[in-house]
């Protein structure tokens, strides 16, 4: 019996990885031009982070982690998401103590989660993030947005929303939480298990539900918006300003909670309209976390972040026809016929690499027509023709494919007669 891949990853195949790592670096450089810096954290970690700090009530805590427990008996979980490590590893490392801040870092990475797989939703997935940690400034949580804007519209995406909500302080929090517990106990019947469940944890993640979002109560339940201080209003109030002043468009959403614990302040999502893009619209989301650090241990820190889903980003690319700059083509394609020829094509193919310039050869045997065949399927620039002739003569012939013209050159120069040509 032949194997195959386990249900919910994917093979990234050659001719498809090229889009994956021109949508990579074009993250890497937004990032640079940001100020952020890469960080690369385990991609297991102890069970108990993901407890503590994505929260014991979420579904990815209690439905969709991989757990296993090591030979030494110690649980570990294959990482759902990238903020737990991140802020693992900024109080660890004792990134707070470094003098500039805030201390401003990108992930980009596998993540695993045990759901069910569907178009751009995979159990191993790659996430692109951002955490910006140790400033309560709202500027930066504008910042945030334009930069996860940035990337979508520099990768040619225009059928965006950012939809933004607040989920304010901790005593804006508390004051909504006891006002939708009064809401919802009455009838929390009529409601799924994991709503019943979530009424005194955290009925906040009620209006996250994706089975009773038709309920006739989710329709009246009360919005945090009536519930917010002077000063989780003031901060808000500044976020949509900060947008405004930068020229980025966004739509206020009241019931956007976002899926994990630690949010609070604010919370957005990132969707796309486009055509046939399917029933999940969300393309990324993140907010702040004030409050993350202190849970795993840490100094009282202000966090910010965001991640996005590299899978979903390719969808809406497709969805709205946009093809990467992908540039996939050979230089030069060698073909040497005759033994002596043969035998020297090796070392001009490392000069011509050693150089800069991408180039191969034929290592099945194959004659000339074939060769041109396969120089024709790489997109070559140019054919380089080695005979056991012109191998005495100590000359090669160089034949520029787009015009056909044809010049023969010193075995010596070939490199950079090529390297000028280009």
């Amino acid at each position: 019996m032949g194997y195959q891949i386990p249900r919910g990853t994917q093979d990234i195949l050659p001719g498809t990885v090229e889009k994956w790592q021109y949508v990579e670096n074009k993250a890497r450089e937004i990032c640079s031009r940001y100020n952020y810096k890469e960080i690369r954290t385990p991609i297991f970690e102890h069970t108990e982070l993901f407890l503590r700090s994505v929260g014991d009530t979420t579904d990815i805590v209690q439905k969709e982690m991989y757990t296993f427990t090591d030979r030494g008996e110690r649980s570990l979980t294959l990482r759902p998401e990238g903020t737990a490590s991140a802020v693992r590893s900024y109080v660890e490392n004792k990134l707070f103590g470094l003098p500039h801040q805030p201390t401003k870092l990108y992930y980009i990475g596998p993540m695993f989660r045990y759901e069910r797989p569907q178009a751009g939703r995979y159990r191993q997935f790659v996430q692109f993030g951002i955490e910006a940690m140790g400033s309560d400034d709202p500027s930066i949580d504008a910042e945030v947005m334009a930069l996860a804007m940035d990337v979508y519209k520099e990768l040619g995406l225009k059928r965006l929303r950012l939809v933004l909500n607040t989920l304010g302080d901790k005593e804006s929090r508390k004051a909504h939480r006891d006002a939708l517990v009064a809401h919802f106990e009455p009838r929390i019947g009529e409601f799924c298990h994991d709503c019943q469940n979530r009424l005194q944890t955290n009925p906040l993640r009620i209006l996250d539900c994706k089975k009773d979002r038709d309920h006739e109560l989710m329709k009246t339940a009360p919005s945090i918006h009536d519930y917010l201080n002077e000063e989780s209003r003031n901060y808000f109030e500044t976020v949509k300003s900060t947008l405004t002043a930068m020229g980025i468009d966004f739509v206020i959403d009241p019931t956007l909670v976002r899926g994990l614990d630690y949010y609070n302040h604010t919370a957005f999502e990132i969707m796309s309209d486009a055509e046939g893009f399917g029933a999940i619209t969300t393309l990324s989301g993140g907010g702040r976390y004030n409050g993350l650090a202190e849970e795993i241990g840490g100094p009282a820190t202000p966090g910010i972040g965001f991640a996005m889903s590299l899978e979903r980003l390719l969808l809406a690319l497709d969805a709205e026809g946009v093809t990467l700059p992908i540039e996939d083509s050979l230089d030069c394609y060698l073909v040497a016929m005759g033994e002596s020829a043969k035998e020297k094509a090796p070392s001009i193919l490392y000069q011509l690499r050693k150089a800069g310039l991408k180039a191969d050869k034929d290592y099945m045997d194959k004659k000339m027509k074939a060769q041109f065949k396969a120089a024709d399927r790489t997109n070559a620039k140019f054919v380089a023709v080695l005979g056991d002739d012109e191998l005495a003569n100590g000359v090669i012939s160089v034949k520029e494919m787009e015009s056909g013209n044809q010049t023969e050159v010193e075995l010596e120069e070939v490199t950079q007669y090529i390297l000028k040509q280009i």
